[in-house]
């Protein structure tokens, strides 16, 4: 039997919740219903990054994007597509602004303007099928590196590369990997940061999950480079699919002699092991998560001596996260030179981001370090959802910042974002439209970070919690003058004093909402009033006497009878007994109560 055919499924934690599952299994019911399953072969990937569309199916080799797919669609795949060679129209992508079906992903404004490396295998191979990752190139940069290179020509290769690390702050990967070498031990590791903490972050995730042999190339390569002959990838609990795809391939890259003892036959030894965390956020500091595979509770402690002379064990050891390391074998492949071709001057390369929030195409896309703001909101990410208007962007997660929308042409790159007060952090962005109190946002983030503070050191434990509830106050109507002022010097002095990334970047959420919407502040303190009237303590509900027809459907939804009024006459809400729960304005049909 001649195969025809093969048949995507993006099977990564976005569209199995979505239902991938079930799409599979309907699938191949249906493709044994009309004996065509040794035709056509199912591969179930990792995620394909247009998460908002799935669960995501490509049919090949035409190359036809289905998405959103249900398992009852299948049947129509099946018989008009796979049988007839019929696309099956109303399961195409329709773009947000017009009818135009398109059949390929490769004419999506979603992925018009990504270019992916990181994530170069991610929805195309079968991430627990060795063979189809070598099938792509892969584990020919490892050969390469292993015969060919001595491992100073390594580290020379990646310092002129140019990548930074992937991870939040940006330090050349090169260099790291040089000072490790130059440590003088009996011993040392490589160690892979995957407790990615981030609200609304799944990049590295993602790639466990869909391309996890990209990782475990890249470690052993900066094994060599090192002199390590041992690794560990710490990644947390939550990420039970990552974790059984990654020991999947660990296994079968041991069974290849790629993994192990003298691999290749070079001589050359690395095993990996993986250490699962708990879920602490500050496990993401590179010493607690450290201090975490030794057993001991995750605290960072004071640096120096960097992980590079004294890490885990005491011994010499490289840290990089999931993203870094996935970058690192294309560039052996294709040459630091074409890697240091992409990108800016000083932020070589491209970037993984989680688009999350206020956007109509959620979903993960990897672009050009240079890209602005706008066009990854606009026009990857299809603009804000409900056509509102555009209000800002935390670039960062907890540790990043807001970019309002005077920045929106700003350049992404490492140095760009540290001007604007935000950081590239592991790469999440939250959009926000108007509807969104910048001052409760301050607060979401810094109750996030305030509750995963080891509480080590004075300055985060004491000074996250004082600022805390400052914000408290100002969103429950009791702001005071000074607060403002109160809020910016905790903040800088908790950024100046902390001991760990955690502290020292905690007080960024405060600090650039207060420095883009300043307004805000002051009419929660002065006016006493939310603009966005999202604060309840300081909205009150009315009805627009122009508007209400006093049909009575906002009496009969008022859980406390807070509204009063005859049929066919003007309503009232009485202000104290309101609870604010809103049910009265989703029930209006004439927008005839409003936030006042």
């Amino acid at each position: 039997m001649i195969q025809r055919g093969h048949i995507l499924v993006c099977s990564g934690t976005g569209c199995v919740s979505s239902g991938c599952v079930k799409v599979v299994e309907a699938l191949t019911e249906n493709m044994e219903k009309h004996k065509i399953e040794k035709e056509f072969k199912i591969i179930k990937t990792g995620c394909h990054g247009f998460c908002e569309m799935g669960p995501i199916v490509i049919v090949y080799p035409e190359g036809t994007f289905y998405c959103r797919v249900t398992p009852e669609d299948t049947a129509k795949i099946v018989e008009e597509h796979l049988l007839k060679g019929r696309i099956v129209k109303d399961l195409l992508y329709t773009p947000p602004q017009g009818e135009q079906k398109i059949p390929s992903y490769k004419e999506i404004d979603f992925y018009k303007k990504q270019q992916r490396i990181a994530l170069r295998n991610c929805g195309y191979i079968n991430p627990e099928d060795i063979n189809e990752y070598i099938g792509k190139g892969g584990y020919e940069a490892l050969g390469k590196v292993l015969t060919q290179m001595t491992p100073q020509e390594v580290i020379e290769e990646m310092k002129k590369s140019g990548l930074r690390g992937r991870g939040g702050g940006g330090f050349p990967t090169g260099l790291k990997w040089e000072f490790a070498s130059k440590s003088q031990s009996d011993k040392k590791y490589v160690i892979c940061n995957a407790d990615e903490g981030d609200p609304g972050a799944f990049m590295d995730r993602s790639i466990l999950e869909g391309d996890p042999h990209s990782l475990i190339e890249g470690m052993i390569i900066a094994g060599y480079a090192i002199g390590a002959d041992e690794g560990y990838v710490y990644v947390r609990a939550e990420y039970p699919l990552a974790i059984k795809r990654l020991k999947t391939a660990i296994k079968q890259a041991e069974e290849y002699g790629l993994l192990g003892e003298d691999i290749l036959g070079t001589g050359f030894n690395f095993t990996l092991h993986i250490k699962e965390g708990a879920g602490a956020f500050v496990c993401g500091e590179e010493t607690a998560l450290m201090a975490s595979i030794e057993g001991k509770r995750g605290m960072p402690r004071p640096r120096p001596p960097f992980p590079a002379v004294k890490g885990l064990w005491d011994k010499p050891s490289n840290i990089n996260n999931v993203e870094t390391f996935a970058n690192v074998p294309v560039i052996y492949e294709k040459g630091a030179d074409w890697f240091a071709s992409l990108g800016t001057e000083k932020s070589k390369g491209t970037k993984v981001f989680a688009l999350t929030g206020k956007i109509n195409n959620t979903g993960l896309a990897e672009v050009p370090m240079g890209i602005t703001i706008r066009e990854i909101i606009y026009d990857i990410g299809g603009g804000i959802t409900n056509n509102r208007k555009f209000k800002a962007v935390q670039i960062g997660g907890p540790s990043g910042g807001c970019i309002p929308e005077e920045l929106l042409d700003l350049p992404i790159d490492y140095d760009s974002l540290l001007d604007a007060g935000a950081m590239m952090g592991s790469g999440g962005l939250v959009v926000m439209d108007d509807t969104t109190c910048m001052v409760d946002l301050a607060k979401f983030f810094l109750n996030f970070t305030q509750a995963e503070s080891c509480g080590k050191c004075t300055p985060c434990r004491e000074g996250t919690k004082r600022m805390l509830e400052i914000l408290e106050r100002i969103t429950e109507g009791n702001g005071r003058e000074g607060d403002i002022e109160l809020l910016e010097e905790i903040g800088e002095t908790v950024k100046l004093t902390s001991l760990c990334g955690l502290g020292q970047t905690a007080p960024n959420p405060i600090l650039s909402t207060i420095k883009y919407f300043r307004s805000e502040y002051e009419a929660h303190i002065n006016e006493k009033r939310c603009p966005a009237g999202l604060c309840a303590a300081l909205t009150t509900y009315k009805i627009d006497p122009e508007k209400c027809i006093g049909c009575t459907a906002c009496v009969r939804v008022c859980p406390v009878n807070a509204i009063k009024g005859e049929v066919k006459k003007l309503h009232e809400i009485n202000p104290e007994v309101c609870i604010k729960c809103g049910a009265c304005v989703e029930k209006c049909k004439f927008n005839a109560i409003f936030k006042g």
